[in-house]
C-alpha cells in the first residue's frame, strides 16, 4: 500500500510543478517581474513550502520536548544541504540528459549576477544562523536578535529581485494549463486573466504540498518497516521527498532551456531555507538550537552545504559562465555526507 501511495505521490507532485512552472511564468508576465523575481523568489518560496511546512510543525505543535526540536532542527538543516548538493547535482544531469535537444547545449545559458546574487545573500544569513548555535544555550535574547537581522535580511534580498526591471524580450511562453477556463476573455487578449493564472498556481501547490505529505508520510513508514535509522530518516531520506518540487521545476525548465529561472529555483530556495525556518528555530527552539556532540553531525550538513556552494558558483563568478557538469559535484558532497550518516547509525567514523 505504501508503495503505490508513493507511486500516486510521485505523479501528483510531478504534475503540480509542470502546472506551477508553467502558471508562475505567466504570473511573473503579467506582474511585468524579471526573471529573478520569478525564479528566485516566487517559484523558490511555493516549492520550500512542503519542506518549510514540517519543522514548523514540529517545533510548534509538535509538543514541547528535545525530540521533537530535534526533528525540526534536523528537517531544518537538511533542506540547504539538500538543495545545494542533490537538488544541483540532479539540474546537472537533466542539463546533460537534454544536451541534444537544448540550444546551449550542456553550456546553462543563466544571469549570473542573479545566482551569485542569490548566493552571497545565501552565505551571510546561512553562516549567521549558523555561528549563532555557537553560543551558550541559555542566551535567548541573542537569538531573538539574530531572528530579527535574518528577517530584515530576508526582506531586503526580496525587495531587490522585485526592483529589479523585466528582460525586454522574455520569450514565448507555452499556453497557460489551465486556459479553457479563460475561453470568453481569449477573443479580446490572447494573455490569461490573472485570476485564473492564481487558480491555476494554487492547484499546483495544493499538488505540490499535498504530494510531497503523502510522499514523506509513505516513505516514513517504509523506513520503520525496513528498520531503518531514525538518523538516516531524518537527516537523509525525509529531505529528499520534500525537495522534489524544486528538482522537479528545475528539470522542467532545464529541458525548455530556461537556465535561469531552473537555478533561480534552487539558488532563491536556499536564501528562503537559510533565513524563514532558522528564525522559527531561533525562537522557538533556541535551546536545540546549539552545536554539541549530539547535535554535531545534523550542522555537519551546514559544512557539506557551503562547501558545494563554493564548488560551484566561485567557478562560476569568475568565468561568468555555468556549465551542467559542474553541477555534479553536489552529488559526490551528498554521498559524502550519507556516508558519514551511515558511519554515525553503526558507530564508526568521525561522528560515530
Amino acid at each position: 500500500m505504501d508503495l503505490l501511495l508513493l507511486v500516486v505521490a510521485f505523479l501528483v507532485i510531478l504534475v503540480g510543478a509542470e502546472l506551477f512552472t508553467n502558471g508562475i511564468e505567466w504570473f511573473g508576465r503579467r506582474l511585468e517581474l524579471a526573471q529573478g523575481a520569478v525564479g528566485s523568489v516566487l517559484a523558490a518560496v511555493g516549492t520550500a513550502l512542503p519542506e518549510t511546512m514540517i519543522p514548523i510543525i514540529a517545533i510548534a505543535f509538535g509538543g514541547k520536548g528535545a525530540a521533537t526540536d530535534e526533528i525540526g532542527i534536523g528537517a531544518i538543516l537538511g533542506a540547504p544541504f539538500m538543495l545545494a548538493t542533490l537538488a544541483m547535482f540532479v539540474t546537472g544531469i537533466g542539463v546533460l540528459a537534454f544536451r541534444h535537444r537544448r540550444p546551449s547545449g550542456s553550456h546553462m545559458v543563466v544571469d549570473t549576477t542573479v545566482l551569485v546574487h542569490d548566493i552571497r545573500y545565501f552565505v551571510v544569513a546561512y553562516a549567521i544562523a549558523i555561528a549563532t548555535a555557537f553560543l551558550p544555550p541559555d542566551m535567548g535574547l541573542a537569538r531573538l536578535a539574530v531572528a530579527v537581522v535574518l528577517l530584515v535580511i530576508y526582506a531586503w534580498y526580496v525587495k531587490q529581485h522585485l526592483d529589479a526591471e523585466a528582460e525586454a524580450d522574455d520569450g514565448d511562453l507555452a499556453p497557460l494549463r489551465f486556459h479553457r477556463l479563460d475561453q470568453g476573455h481569449e477573443a479580446v487578449d490572447p494573455a490569461p486573466r490573472l485570476r485564473i493564472v492564481n487558480v491555476q498556481v494554487l492547484v499546483a501547490l495544493a499538488c505540490i504540498i499535498g504530494g510531497a505529505y503523502v510522499f514523506v508520510g509513505a516513505v516514513s513508514r517504509l523506513a520503520e518497516t525496513l528498520g531503518m535509522s531514525e538518523l538516516l530518516l531524518a537527516l537523509v531520506i525525509a529531505p529528499i521527498a520534500t525537495e522534489l518540487p524544486e528538482k522537479f521545476n528545475s528539470l522542467i525548465w532545464v529541458r525548455q532551456g530556461k537556465d535561469t529561472l531552473a537555478m533561480g529555483n534552487i539558488t532563491g530556495a536556499m536564501v528562503f531555507q537559510s533565513a524563514i525556518p532558522t528564525v522559527v528555530a531561533l525562537v522557538l527552539a533556541g535551546e536545540s538550537w546549539h552545536i554539541n556532540e549530539n547535535s554535531m553531525l545534523a550542522f555537519a550538513s551546514a559544512g557539506i552545504a557551503f562547501l558545494a556552494v563554493a564548488a560551484v558558483f566561485i567557478p562560476a563568478w569568475r568565468r561568468a559562465a555555468l556549465e551542467g557538469r559542474s553541477l555534479l559535484v553536489g552529488g559526490v558532497l551528498y554521498l559524502a555526507y550519507v556516508g558519514l550518516v551511515l558511519g554515525a547509525a553503526i558507530g564508526i567514523g568521525p561522528l560515530g
